[in-house]
């Protein structure tokens, strides 16, 4: 087989089966392909194994993410091989195997693949597999579930000497077609990459079968009563209100995004009695609890329990973790050990309401999240068949804490400005709020696009990304159900919220005569009401999570400038202004900063210019409309025309953390209005 034919065949299987949840799970894994090219240098054959390198996921995986290797100088490492306690030497030494310029950094499973005799390998982390592994007698299961057709590999940490394992079990099993390693997952081989996936495929289905039709029916012992899963409308709305507050426990070391599950597996593993003995027990696949931490904090009441006693015992449950977290890296660690991490939990377990997350952000908090159900198909497997018995306390500790972990997080680039923050901007579906929806995105925000049109807000999150990134919520300011609503959204998506921008406005431009009670009302409900009520609901959520946050007021140079025809919306704006002040001396104790930007003349995609507001103010000052934006700019001392990203500029400056002892400023964004200096 020519060497892009191998490669083409890896990446195709790799997609499939990345695909499958069931197979493996996100990230998790890593299948290999062996074949001969053209060394360019000496025009002469060379043998070659393509592996998923280090951190890459199979069902996205691309010829990018995978490590090219010579295999006559990998295998010549065993040769040289010092043992088990020069392991991470071992992963260094990979990089002198490689073949040629660019792909991925080799991943500490290379020698598996490249020490088994066969063409193509498969490594993957199936539940039914893991299931198997963590069984307390796993290795009689695997006789009876398989017989010789599929070998058991006691536990061993991944390395250089686990492949060697393999590779030796293989060659004494020349009918076996894989294996189950203790503690981990599975392995299997073959020929070519179609008997290679096939193989993979009948050791997951078996398991699964064989869990099926051995397994009790009630792995996770009997209902508790009174701990069944509320409805759905109750447990969100449970799990909204009890987020911030678990996000700010949460986030004690540093500050973490949340996610919200709620499948079935994590109520149904929560409504039984061995839920607490099992949680307790911790995970076992060393992609599972680098993910997940070792044991998840787990709320002892039942779903009905009233808020403010679950608030308190979720408190005192926080504190004990922290503890137990600290006995449990100081049991363990040695002089050589990274320093601690964090003591705070990565899973938190509400019974009857589902599962919080935390990571760094969304993405690796899902990806938390998604580990933790794998954890609990594994557990359900292994206590239908056996006992769950995963491995024990110090290897865990030894992956947790391994060097080459903290080297790869040692590398992680540095942290964007608005990283680990979740942002709530109004009126976002348009103008200002684009642009500022989408600059905080691009500095590292999680973005909730609030607008009173579901299409447009829709619109500007699909621009910004994924549903990891930016989420859409529909909501008029004026109204206080919609509001709660839209930041009851954002926490369940997010974990909580750090940083609004009330940005929804409106203007109608008219002489005081001409001013309907209507144009009054409905301006200051927008402007004024509204961001009254955006900033109480947010100040809410601020003051739960104890973290502190950011509201910015985008209010307008005509707070300040009294402008002709223009009584209603000059009002409501001067409002605006001084909510940030009032707001600004009653929130610092919180750590909330309540600062403002005073734009003018922002006529290129606005959304209030294009409403009829432009042609308004053009007819007042006598000027086509098509070239408001260019008057305005000429009666400014910069001479400059403002446009949205000006404003997102300013509202950046005022969050990402270089003005972090400024509070109750006004920033004018104006291209220079004597008029309209603060004063």
């Amino acid at each position: 087989m020519n060497a892009n034919q191998a490669v083409e065949e890896l990446l195709a299987r790799a997609n499939r089966l990345g695909a499958d949840p069931r197979n493996t799970n996100y990230a998790g894994g890593n299948i290999s392909a062996k074949a001969t090219a053209v060394d360019p240098v000496t025009s002469q054959p060379v043998e070659l194994m393509w592996v998923k390198g280090s951190g890459g996921d199979l069902g996205t995986l691309t010829e990018s993410g995978l490590a090219v290797l010579r295999l006559d100088r990998l295998r010549s490492l065993v040769g040289v091989y010092p043992g088990v306690d020069h392991e991470d030497e071992m992963v260094a030494a990979f990089d002198f195997c490689l073949h040629g310029k660019g792909g991925a950094a080799p991943s500490i499973d290379t020698a598996m693949h490249g020490l088994v005799d066969a063409a193509h390998v498969d490594h993957l982390h199936p539940d039914s597999g893991i299931a198997l592994a963590t069984a307390a007698d796993g290795a009689k299961l695997t006789e009876e579930c398989f017989g010789g057709r599929v070998v058991w590999v006691p536990w061993r940490r991944p390395g250089f000497q686990l492949g060697l394992d393999i590779a030796e079990i293989a060659a004494q099993n020349p009918d076996a077609v894989g294996c189950v390693l203790g503690g981990h997952g599975i392995t299997a081989w073959g020929s070519t990459s179609e008997e290679c996936e096939a193989r993979s495929l009948e050791i997951i289905h078996t398991a699964e079968k064989f869990i099926a039709e051995h397994g009790k029916a009630d792995p996770f012992g009997e209902l508790i009563p009174g701990y069944e899963p509320l409805s759905k409308v109750e447990r969100w709305a449970r799990a909204a209100t009890l987020a911030p507050a678990i996000r700010g426990l949460a986030s004690t070391d540093r500050v973490q995004v949340g996610h919200f599950t709620d499948t079935d597996e994590v109520l149904d593993f929560l409504s039984h009695s061995q839920h607490s003995r099992l949680a307790a027990l911790g995970t076992s696949c060393p992609d599972h609890f680098l993910r997940t931490k070792v044991r998840p904090m787990v709320l002892d009441l039942p779903p009905t329990a009233p808020i403010e006693e679950v608030l308190e015992r979720l408190t005192a449950l926080h504190q004990a973790y922290r503890e137990e977290y600290r006995e449990y890296y100081e049991r363990n660690a040695t002089t050589g050990s990274p320093a601690m991490r964090g003591a705070d939990p990565a899973i938190v377990l509400i019974p009857g309401v589902g599962m919080f997350s935390f990571g760094a952000n969304k993405q690796t908090a899902r990806v938390a999240g998604e580990f933790y159900v794998n954890a609990i198909n594994v557990m359900r497997g292994a206590e239908a068949v056996s006992t769950y018995a995963p491995i024990n306390e110090a290897e865990k500790f030894r992956i947790e804490y391994w060097s080459l972990e903290e080297a790869k997080l040692q590398r992680m680039p540095k942290p964007k400005p608005l990283a680990t923050r979740v942002a709530l901007v109004t009126g976002a579906g348009s103008g200002i709020g684009r642009a500022i929806a989408h600059r905080l995105a691009t500095e590292g925000a999680c973005v909730v696009v609030a607008d009173l049109n579901a299409e447009n807000a829709a619109t500007v999150a699909a621009e910004i990304g994924n549903t990891d990134v930016a989420v859409a919520v529909t909501a008029d300011v004026s109204d206080e159900d919609q509001i709660a609503s839209a930041f009851a959204q954002a926490v369940l998506a997010f974990g909580g919220v750090d940083l609004v921008v009330n940005n929804a406005g409106l203007s109608i431009s008219k002489p005081l005569s001409e001013t309907t009670v209507h144009d009054w009302d409905l301006q200051h409900d927008v402007m004024a009401r509204g961001s009254f009520l955006v900033s109480r609901e947010a100040a809410r959520v601020m003051t739960e999570q104890g973290i502190g946050g950011d509201i910015v007021y985008i209010s307008s140079k005509n707070s300040l400038f009294a402008g002709p025809n223009n009584v209603a919306y000059g009002a409501a704006k001067a409002d605006q202004a001084h909510q940030v002040r009032l707001l600004a001396a009653e929130l610092g104790e919180h750590g909330i900063r309540v600062n403002g930007v005073n734009p003018d003349g922002v006529v290129r995609g606005s959304g209030i210019f294009a409403g009829g507001w432009g042609a308004q103010r053009a007819a007042v000052y006598g000027v086509p409309e098509e070239e408001l934006g260019a008057f305005y700019a000429k009666r400014t001392l910069l001479k400059k025309e403002v446009l949205p990203e000006h404003i997102a500029n300013a509202v950046l400056v005022l969050t990402g953390g270089e003005l972090s002892l400024t509070t109750g400023l006004h920033i004018p964004v104006d291209a220079g209005v004597a008029a309209a200096f603060l004063r």
